[in-house]
């Protein structure tokens, strides 16, 4: 997933220095902040001076500014983003450290309503440059450089913007309002603790400690795992659910009501500069090759000796794959997998570890999961990960130093356009992971090897790709039922009914699964983000089967599309690859790089 000295109580401690021959796993947020509290009000207090000058130019704005003004404007905004991005990443990442920190969620909430009141006040340009007609707009698009598409993005949303005292008061109400309960949801769920019993002994487990149980090689234990994972919130369903059920009013009743957005969903391709029939091409193609999927859990019970098949353990391990991965020792098969590929990639993964911007180890109360948290051009992301030692984990670092790189790549454009949108986000991420897939089938040739890595590698692809566009069509269903006052119970029905959809006959969903959908982070923070993966894996799959055919040929014209990052819509940058993301045809070629695998993981039973 992507993401944007001295000690003292409530400061991050000094992190311990780094051993010689050791991997550093934890990360140096000093780079952003070296005294907390001191730095903090100092840079509010130099925001506040900036955002006045810029306010001092509101009256001097017209449609024919001269081209040089309008620069300088911009430039103007581009330096406070840039400050305003650093002050938000630290507060974000110290709260992921440990999201029971009550200093910690105080300065992130603190941050949060500052820095909302600063962006308030500078609200008026955006609202100014969506009132420019389209003779003088386009004639400071001309002279605007790297900005363009920046600028373009904010008058995309011309049709869906309120005035300026209306867009004041939704900034303001989102931060006390669907941003808090958003992280009330996570205060809570990262701090339950589960209880799960190994070889005759109950252990307390955090939620990341416990995910480790759910691919464990005896079945029993998966089960016993899940059933611990879903009873915990299953306990909690009258809380979550309400929680969930405000979010989407929320969002309901500011774009649907407000803003007039055509549905739920179109808020986020439009969001995404994703036409509505591109996302519906991709989330109609996935259901419709299910099947496929289906295929595959039949495979695999029968070679992993499963009877019977169930959705507790789709993601059973191979046997031959029961092993644990050192975390230095990941750290290097990574590199060397990005190095392969391009010596470039390697070493600005490297900066990751050099410039010590990782915390990979799990902690109680850190936050759970992994992102990578891309701050400004040219500043070496920082990446979370939850590091257990199992080969997943190998391959979600490969994959969050993928997000780094291509934050990296992007470094010579602006703030505003060096994050890519969010479907293209998940592209060098999942490269990233069929990079290391590649290069560890390279070095296998024994037969039940090679089994287990087909087998993770589908497990992933399932995932990533079906699995999330699942969550996409239960949250359009889900938003609909809320809006038509379903409880909490009626929309667990109605993902049980998803899952079955999903599944088929081939893996039958035990009804405690009905509550997975509030163990989900995304379908709270971020309405339909998770079709993002979907787009990117099987994006992914098709250039990476481009570059099977060419050759290291491929690998400038990849890197100039990370390189690429926000600075044109995504359908330019795919149109450079010969992409067409309306053509369901595209998407199922995706489907039918999936059908290979599947069948070559049936030749290996021959």
């Amino acid at each position: 997933m992507k993401r944007t000295g001295t000690t003292h109580r409530g400061a991050t401690p000094a992190p311990p220095r780094k051993q010689a021959g050791t991997t550093p796993d934890r990360w140096d947020l000093s780079h952003l902040l070296k005294r907390p509290q001191h730095d903090l009000e100092r840079l509010l207090a130099d925001m506040d001076r900036r955002v006045r000058r810029f306010e001092a130019c509101r009256e001097h704005l017209r449609p024919d500014l001269p081209p040089q003004t309008f620069l300088g404007l911009l430039q103007q905004l581009e330096a406070m983003a840039a400050e305003t991005a650093k002050l938000g990443a630290y507060a974000y990442l110290w709260f992921s450290e440990n999201t029971k920190n009550a200093h910690a969620r105080a300065l992130k909430a603190t941050v949060e309503e500052r820095l909302t009141g600063l962006q308030n006040r500078l609200l008026f340009f955006d609202l100014w440059w969506q009132s420019v007609d389209d003779a003088n707009a386009a004639r400071l698009l001309d002279a605007a450089g790297d900005f363009r598409y920046y600028l373009e993005s904010i008058r995309r949303f011309k049709a869906y913007t309120l005035s300026e005292p209306e867009e004041k008061i939704i900034n303001l109400k989102t931060v006390t309002g669907r941003s808090a309960v958003n992280t009330l949801y996570d205060v809570l769920t990262n701090g339950f603790t589960f209880t799960l019993t190994v070889n005759g002994k109950p252990k307390a487990l955090s939620r990341e400690q416990l995910a480790a149980y759910l691919r464990h090689p005896k079945p029993q234990v998966r089960e016993a795992a899940y059933r611990e994972l879903y009873r915990v919130f299953d306990a909690h369903h009258d809380v979550l659910g309400e929680i969930y059920a405000t979010i989407v009013k929320d969002w309901k009743g500011e774009n649907l009501e407000l803003r007039k957005y055509a549905s739920p969903m179109t808020v986020r391709n439009v969001g995404n500069d994703i036409p509505d029939q591109a996302t519906s091409a991709l989330l109609a193609v996935c259901a419709d090759n299910a099947g496929i999927f289906q295929e595959y859990f039949r495979l695999k019970a029968r070679i992993c000796k499963i009877t019977p098949m169930n959705r507790f353990h789709i993601y059973a391990p191979h046997p031959a794959d029961r092993k644990r991965y050192r975390y230095a020792d990941a750290v290097q098969m990574v590199l060397d997998a990005y190095r392969a590929f391009s010596p470039q990639l390697g070493d600005l993964a490297r900066r990751v570890f050099d410039e010590r911007h990782i915390d990979a180890r799990t902690r109680p109360g850190k936050l759970s999961g992994a992102y990578c948290y891309s701050v400004v051009p040219g500043f070496t992301p920082y990446v979370l990960l939850n590091y257990t030692g199992e080969a997943r984990d190998v391959a979600t670092l490969a994959h969050e130093l993928g997000h780094a790189v291509h934050g990296l790549m992007a470094e010579r454009h602006t703030v505003f356009t060096f994050h890519s949108t969010l479907p293209l986000a998940e592209t060098a991420s999942v490269f990233g992971e069929r990079i290391l897939s590649d290069a560890l089938t390279a070095q296998e040739h024994h037969r039940s090897v090679k089994q287990g890595l087909l087998l993770a590698q589908l497990d992933d692809i399932y995932a990533t790709v079906l699995r999330q566009a699942y969550f996409v069509l239960f949250e359009q269903r889900a938003h609909d039922m809320i809006a038509h006052g379903a409880t909490a119970e009626d929309l667990a029905a109605a993902y049980q009914a998803n899952l079955r959809e999903q599944f088929g006959k081939a893996v039958p969903v035990p009804a405690i699964f009905r509550w997975e959908w509030l163990t989900i982070p995304h379908i709270f923070a971020s309405p339909f983000y998770c079709y993002a993966y979907s787009f990117g894996n099987l994006l992914v799959l098709a250039l990476y089967h481009m570059y099977k055919q060419q050759g290291q040929a491929f690998v400038p014209q990849y890197l100039a599309l990370l390189a690429a990052g926000g600075s044109q819509s995504p359908d330019s940058i795919l149109a450079d690859v010969g992409v067409n993301m309306r053509d369901k045809a595209f998407w199922q070629s995706g489907f039918d790089t999936i059908k290979g695998m599947v069948e070559e993981l049936d030749r290996t039973m021959d």
